[in-house]
Protein backbone atom coordinates (compact mmCIF):
# COMPACT_ATOMS: atom_id res chain seq x y z
CA UNK A 1 0.00 0.00 0.00
CA UNK A 2 1.26 3.47 -0.82
CA UNK A 3 1.86 6.46 1.63
CA UNK A 4 -1.20 8.65 -1.10
CA UNK A 5 -3.82 7.06 0.86
CA UNK A 6 -5.68 6.33 -2.28
CA UNK A 7 -5.67 2.33 -1.63
CA UNK A 8 -8.91 1.21 -3.34
CA UNK A 9 -11.42 -0.40 -1.19
CA UNK A 10 -11.20 -3.74 -3.18
CA UNK A 11 -7.30 -3.62 -1.94
CA UNK A 12 -8.37 -3.63 1.40
CA UNK A 13 -11.18 -6.44 0.88
CA UNK A 14 -8.05 -8.37 -0.52
CA UNK A 15 -6.20 -7.61 1.93
CA UNK A 16 -8.86 -9.13 4.60
CA UNK A 17 -8.83 -12.38 2.51
CA UNK A 18 -5.24 -12.68 2.63
CA UNK A 19 -5.27 -12.04 6.07
CA UNK A 20 -8.16 -14.56 7.21
CA UNK A 21 -5.95 -17.07 4.85
CA UNK A 22 -2.87 -16.67 7.11
CA UNK A 23 -0.66 -15.60 5.04
CA UNK A 24 2.11 -13.69 6.98
CA UNK A 25 3.08 -10.82 4.39
CA UNK A 26 -1.00 -9.82 4.36
CA UNK A 27 -0.66 -9.75 8.39
CA UNK A 28 2.49 -7.31 7.95
CA UNK A 29 1.27 -4.74 5.46
CA UNK A 30 -2.39 -5.05 7.85
CA UNK A 31 -0.27 -4.30 11.10
CA UNK A 32 1.87 -1.46 9.32
CA UNK A 33 -1.62 0.19 7.87
CA UNK A 34 -3.22 0.40 11.50
CA UNK A 35 -0.15 1.81 12.91
CA UNK A 36 -0.08 4.52 10.37
CA UNK A 37 -0.89 8.29 11.49
CA UNK A 38 -2.72 8.76 8.08
CA UNK A 39 -6.33 9.88 8.04
CA UNK A 40 -6.91 8.14 5.22
CA UNK A 41 -5.05 4.94 6.38
CA UNK A 42 -7.09 5.21 9.23
CA UNK A 43 -10.46 4.61 7.58
CA UNK A 44 -8.83 2.12 5.81
CA UNK A 45 -7.89 0.39 9.22
CA UNK A 46 -11.22 0.43 10.58
CA UNK A 47 -12.81 -1.30 7.31
CA UNK A 48 -10.62 -3.85 6.99
CA UNK A 49 -10.84 -4.78 11.41
CA UNK A 50 -14.69 -4.33 10.77
CA UNK A 51 -14.50 -7.15 8.05
CA UNK A 52 -12.08 -9.71 10.09
CA UNK A 53 -14.01 -8.92 13.45
CA UNK A 54 -15.77 -11.95 13.30
CA UNK A 55 -12.51 -14.26 13.21
CA UNK A 56 -11.21 -12.18 16.17
CA UNK A 57 -11.69 -12.97 20.14
CA UNK A 58 -10.29 -16.92 20.11
CA UNK A 59 -6.81 -16.00 21.37
CA UNK A 60 -5.30 -16.14 24.70
CA UNK A 61 -3.85 -12.52 25.20
CA UNK A 62 -0.90 -12.73 27.65
CA UNK A 63 0.77 -9.72 28.74
CA UNK A 64 4.67 -9.77 30.21
CA UNK A 65 6.71 -7.56 31.92
CA UNK A 66 9.97 -7.00 33.88
CA UNK A 67 12.64 -5.14 34.62
CA UNK A 68 15.29 -4.64 31.86
CA UNK A 69 17.71 -7.35 32.56
CA UNK A 70 15.46 -9.83 33.62
CA UNK A 71 15.43 -12.01 30.63
CA UNK A 72 12.00 -11.09 29.01
CA UNK A 73 12.65 -11.72 25.37
CA UNK A 74 14.81 -15.05 26.32
CA UNK A 75 12.05 -16.63 28.49
CA UNK A 76 9.40 -15.75 25.60
CA UNK A 77 11.66 -17.57 22.95
CA UNK A 78 11.44 -20.33 25.40
CA UNK A 79 7.94 -20.43 26.58
CA UNK A 80 6.34 -19.17 22.73
CA UNK A 81 8.71 -22.23 21.07
CA UNK A 82 7.41 -24.52 23.79
CA UNK A 83 3.84 -23.70 22.65
CA UNK A 84 4.30 -24.04 18.81
CA UNK A 85 5.75 -27.38 20.08
CA UNK A 86 2.43 -28.26 21.13
CA UNK A 87 0.29 -27.60 18.62
CA UNK A 88 -0.28 -23.48 18.99
CA UNK A 89 0.08 -20.85 17.12
CA UNK A 90 2.15 -17.86 18.38
CA UNK A 91 2.12 -13.83 17.99
CA UNK A 92 4.72 -12.01 19.81
CA UNK A 93 3.60 -8.05 20.08
CA UNK A 94 6.83 -6.59 21.41
CA UNK A 95 6.95 -2.70 22.09
CA UNK A 96 9.96 -1.11 22.09
CA UNK A 97 11.43 1.94 23.37
CA UNK A 98 11.08 4.80 20.87
CA UNK A 99 14.54 6.63 19.52
CA UNK A 100 13.98 10.58 20.57
CA UNK A 101 15.38 11.34 18.08
CA UNK A 102 14.64 8.89 14.85
CA UNK A 103 11.22 7.46 15.97
CA UNK A 104 12.37 3.75 15.28
CA UNK A 105 12.54 0.41 17.93
CA UNK A 106 16.07 1.19 19.53
CA UNK A 107 15.35 -3.01 20.19
CA UNK A 108 15.88 -5.54 17.88
CA UNK A 109 13.40 -8.20 19.10
CA UNK A 110 13.88 -10.89 16.62
CA UNK A 111 17.55 -10.92 17.19
CA UNK A 112 17.03 -11.68 21.00
CA UNK A 113 14.46 -13.96 20.15
CA UNK A 114 16.39 -16.82 17.80
CA UNK A 115 14.28 -19.44 17.41
CA UNK A 116 11.33 -17.65 17.41
CA UNK A 117 12.38 -16.06 14.42
CA UNK A 118 12.49 -18.72 12.55
CA UNK A 119 9.99 -20.64 13.58
CA UNK A 120 6.63 -21.20 10.98
CA UNK A 121 4.17 -21.23 13.58
CA UNK A 122 5.19 -17.99 15.76
CA UNK A 123 5.01 -14.33 14.58
CA UNK A 124 7.26 -11.46 16.09
CA UNK A 125 5.96 -8.00 15.10
CA UNK A 126 8.96 -5.19 17.37
CA UNK A 127 6.54 -2.27 17.56
CA UNK A 128 7.99 1.74 18.33
CA UNK A 129 6.01 3.40 21.45
CA UNK A 130 6.21 6.18 19.54
CA UNK A 131 6.01 7.99 22.94
CA UNK A 132 2.41 7.37 23.59
CA UNK A 133 1.77 6.29 27.39
CA UNK A 134 3.80 4.23 29.70
CA UNK A 135 5.93 3.46 25.80
CA UNK A 136 2.81 0.75 25.04
CA UNK A 137 2.38 1.20 21.23
CA UNK A 138 -1.02 3.05 20.27
CA UNK A 139 -2.31 0.60 18.03
CA UNK A 140 -1.18 -2.56 20.31
CA UNK A 141 -4.91 -3.64 20.59
CA UNK A 142 -5.71 -3.77 16.27
CA UNK A 143 -2.82 -5.65 16.23
CA UNK A 144 -4.04 -8.33 18.86
CA UNK A 145 -7.12 -8.60 16.38
CA UNK A 146 -4.79 -8.67 13.31
CA UNK A 147 -3.22 -11.44 14.77
CA UNK A 148 -5.92 -13.58 15.85
CA UNK A 149 -7.39 -12.99 12.38
CA UNK A 150 -4.62 -14.40 10.79
CA UNK A 151 -5.23 -17.80 13.35
CA UNK A 152 -2.57 -17.16 16.17
CA UNK A 153 -4.26 -18.65 19.37
CA UNK A 154 -2.21 -16.92 21.44
CA UNK A 155 -0.68 -13.61 21.44
CA UNK A 156 2.15 -12.63 23.33
CA UNK A 157 2.84 -8.58 24.30
CA UNK A 158 6.13 -7.79 25.84
CA UNK A 159 5.87 -4.66 27.61
CA UNK A 160 9.21 -2.46 27.88
CA UNK A 161 8.91 -2.36 31.76
CA UNK A 162 8.99 1.07 32.82
CA UNK A 163 6.50 3.86 33.28
CA UNK A 164 2.94 3.19 33.38
CA UNK A 165 3.02 0.40 30.50
CA UNK A 166 2.46 -2.44 32.56
CA UNK A 167 -1.13 -1.33 33.98
CA UNK A 168 -2.05 -0.54 29.98
CA UNK A 169 -0.89 -3.85 28.89
CA UNK A 170 -2.88 -5.17 31.86
CA UNK A 171 -5.74 -3.41 31.07
CA UNK A 172 -5.79 -5.11 27.02
CA UNK A 173 -5.10 -8.75 28.01
CA UNK A 174 -6.18 -11.65 29.83
CA UNK A 175 -3.47 -12.79 31.64
CA UNK A 176 -0.35 -10.48 33.34
CA UNK A 177 2.80 -12.07 34.06
CA UNK A 178 5.57 -10.27 35.86
CA UNK A 179 9.22 -11.93 35.95
CA UNK A 180 11.63 -10.78 38.31
CA UNK A 181 14.75 -11.14 39.44
CA UNK A 182 16.24 -13.33 42.25
CA UNK A 183 17.47 -12.03 45.43
CA UNK A 184 14.27 -9.99 46.06
CA UNK A 185 16.13 -8.29 48.60
CA UNK A 186 16.44 -4.70 47.67
CA UNK A 187 14.61 -4.76 44.64
CA UNK A 188 11.44 -5.71 46.86
CA UNK A 189 11.85 -2.45 48.73
CA UNK A 190 11.98 -0.50 45.25
CA UNK A 191 9.28 -2.31 43.41
CA UNK A 192 5.94 -0.22 42.86
CA UNK A 193 3.09 -1.51 44.27
CA UNK A 194 0.95 -1.29 41.48
CA UNK A 195 2.73 -3.64 39.74
CA UNK A 196 1.80 -6.75 42.22
CA UNK A 197 -1.78 -5.08 42.56
CA UNK A 198 -1.79 -5.75 39.05
CA UNK A 199 0.17 -8.85 38.31
CA UNK A 200 -1.78 -12.76 37.79
CA UNK A 201 1.15 -14.38 38.38
CA UNK A 202 4.78 -13.56 39.96
CA UNK A 203 7.42 -15.67 38.29
CA UNK A 204 11.53 -15.40 39.69
CA UNK A 205 13.62 -16.03 36.69
CA UNK A 206 17.27 -17.26 36.33
CA UNK A 207 16.38 -19.56 38.76
CA UNK A 208 19.12 -22.24 37.96
CA UNK A 209 22.67 -22.92 38.35
CA UNK A 210 23.97 -20.85 41.45
CA UNK A 211 20.68 -18.73 41.24
CA UNK A 212 18.35 -21.47 42.36
CA UNK A 213 18.65 -20.58 46.27
CA UNK A 214 18.22 -16.64 45.27
CA UNK A 215 15.49 -16.94 43.58
CA UNK A 216 13.18 -19.39 46.00
CA UNK A 217 13.80 -16.95 48.85
CA UNK A 218 12.85 -14.45 46.43
CA UNK A 219 9.85 -16.06 45.54
CA UNK A 220 9.04 -16.50 49.19
CA UNK A 221 9.39 -12.77 49.81
CA UNK A 222 6.84 -11.75 46.93
CA UNK A 223 4.30 -14.27 48.28
CA UNK A 224 4.52 -12.63 51.81
CA UNK A 225 4.21 -8.92 49.63
CA UNK A 226 1.43 -10.74 47.96
CA UNK A 227 -0.65 -11.68 51.15
CA UNK A 228 -1.23 -7.88 52.27
CA UNK A 229 -2.72 -6.74 49.22
CA UNK A 230 -6.30 -7.68 48.55
CA UNK A 231 -6.94 -10.25 46.48
CA UNK A 232 -8.49 -8.75 43.20
CA UNK A 233 -10.88 -11.92 42.39
CA UNK A 234 -12.23 -14.44 44.92
CA UNK A 235 -11.72 -16.97 41.61
CA UNK A 236 -7.68 -16.51 41.69
CA UNK A 237 -4.72 -15.28 44.73
CA UNK A 238 -1.85 -14.80 41.78
CA UNK A 239 0.61 -17.51 42.29
CA UNK A 240 4.11 -17.08 42.61
CA UNK A 241 7.01 -19.08 41.18
CA UNK A 242 10.79 -19.89 39.76
CA UNK A 243 12.00 -20.26 36.41
CA UNK A 244 14.82 -20.38 34.10
CA UNK A 245 13.85 -19.22 30.79
CA UNK A 246 17.23 -20.03 29.42
CA UNK A 247 17.72 -23.52 31.04
CA UNK A 248 13.75 -23.64 29.71
CA UNK A 249 13.03 -25.25 33.27
CA UNK A 250 9.47 -25.13 34.76
CA UNK A 251 7.70 -23.25 31.67
CA UNK A 252 5.35 -25.86 31.26
CA UNK A 253 4.45 -25.39 34.64
CA UNK A 254 3.92 -21.83 34.44
CA UNK A 255 1.27 -22.06 30.75
CA UNK A 256 -0.77 -25.23 33.30
CA UNK A 257 -0.96 -22.12 35.84
CA UNK A 258 -1.82 -20.11 33.02
CA UNK A 259 -4.87 -22.43 31.81
CA UNK A 260 -5.71 -22.86 35.06
CA UNK A 261 -6.64 -19.58 35.55
CA UNK A 262 -7.86 -19.11 32.19
CA UNK A 263 -10.39 -22.45 32.77
CA UNK A 264 -11.48 -21.09 36.43
CA UNK A 265 -12.03 -17.72 35.28
CA UNK A 266 -14.10 -18.49 32.51
CA UNK A 267 -16.70 -20.75 34.80
CA UNK A 268 -17.54 -18.04 36.74
CA UNK A 269 -17.83 -15.37 33.77
CA UNK A 270 -15.41 -13.49 34.64
CA UNK A 271 -13.08 -14.35 31.84
CA UNK A 272 -15.57 -12.93 29.64
CA UNK A 273 -16.96 -9.64 31.42
CA UNK A 274 -13.24 -8.61 31.50
CA UNK A 275 -12.97 -8.65 28.34
CA UNK A 276 -16.40 -7.05 27.74
CA UNK A 277 -15.03 -4.21 30.08
CA UNK A 278 -11.50 -3.59 27.82
CA UNK A 279 -13.93 -3.21 24.59
CA UNK A 280 -15.23 -0.15 26.24
CA UNK A 281 -12.47 0.84 27.98
CA UNK A 282 -10.68 0.91 24.49
CA UNK A 283 -13.41 2.49 23.20
CA UNK A 284 -13.13 5.85 25.62
CA UNK A 285 -9.17 5.46 25.11
CA UNK A 286 -9.39 6.26 21.55
CA UNK A 287 -12.00 8.77 21.73
CA UNK A 288 -9.78 10.82 24.05
CA UNK A 289 -6.99 10.17 21.90
CA UNK A 290 -8.57 11.53 19.11
CA UNK A 291 -10.54 14.69 20.49
CA UNK A 292 -7.12 15.32 21.70
CA UNK A 293 -5.11 15.22 18.49
CA UNK A 294 -8.09 16.94 16.51
CA UNK A 295 -7.89 19.65 19.13
CA UNK A 296 -4.28 20.04 18.82
CA UNK A 297 -5.10 20.33 15.34
CA UNK A 298 -7.38 22.88 15.06
CA UNK A 299 -7.28 26.17 13.06
CA UNK A 300 -8.42 28.04 15.72
CA UNK A 301 -6.76 26.66 18.52
CA UNK A 302 -2.94 26.47 16.78
CA UNK A 303 -3.54 30.55 16.76
CA UNK A 304 -5.03 31.15 19.86
CA UNK A 305 -2.10 28.29 21.71
CA UNK A 306 0.76 30.04 21.76
CA UNK A 307 -0.20 33.21 23.79
CA UNK A 308 -2.13 31.47 25.73
CA UNK A 309 0.55 28.88 26.79
CA UNK A 310 3.00 32.04 27.35
CA UNK A 311 0.33 33.67 29.52
CA UNK A 312 0.06 30.47 31.47
CA UNK A 313 3.33 30.07 31.62
CA UNK A 314 3.87 34.09 33.14
CA UNK A 315 1.76 33.26 35.70
CA UNK A 316 -0.98 36.34 34.06
CA UNK A 317 -3.48 33.46 33.25
CA UNK A 318 -4.98 30.34 35.41
CA UNK A 319 -5.06 27.20 33.68
CA UNK A 320 -8.34 26.79 34.44
CA UNK A 321 -9.60 30.12 32.08
CA UNK A 322 -6.76 28.93 29.67
CA UNK A 323 -8.41 25.69 29.25
CA UNK A 324 -11.77 26.76 28.98
CA UNK A 325 -10.70 29.79 26.03
CA UNK A 326 -8.87 27.15 24.17
CA UNK A 327 -11.46 24.30 24.32
CA UNK A 328 -13.88 27.16 23.35
CA UNK A 329 -11.83 28.11 20.56
CA UNK A 330 -12.32 24.42 19.67
CA UNK A 331 -15.85 24.94 19.84
CA UNK A 332 -16.65 23.02 22.98
CA UNK A 333 -18.40 25.26 25.77
CA UNK A 334 -17.16 24.09 29.92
Amino acid sequence: MTDTGKTPRDNVEQLAEKLIGGQRAALARAITLVESKNPAHRRQAETLLSKVMDRTGGAFRLGITGVPGVGKSTTIDSFASNLTAAGHKVAVLAVDPTSTRTGGSILGDKTRMARLAVDRNAYIRPSPSAGTLGGVAAKTRESMLLCEAAGFDVILVETVGIGQSETTVAQMVDFFLVLMLPGAGDELQGIKKGVLEIADMIAVNKADGDGAVRARAAASEYRAALNILAPRSKTWSPPVMTISGLANERLDEMWAQILTYRDRMTATGEFQQKRATQQVAWMWSLLQERLMEALRTNGDVKALLPDVETAVRDGRMPATLAARQLAEAFGIKL
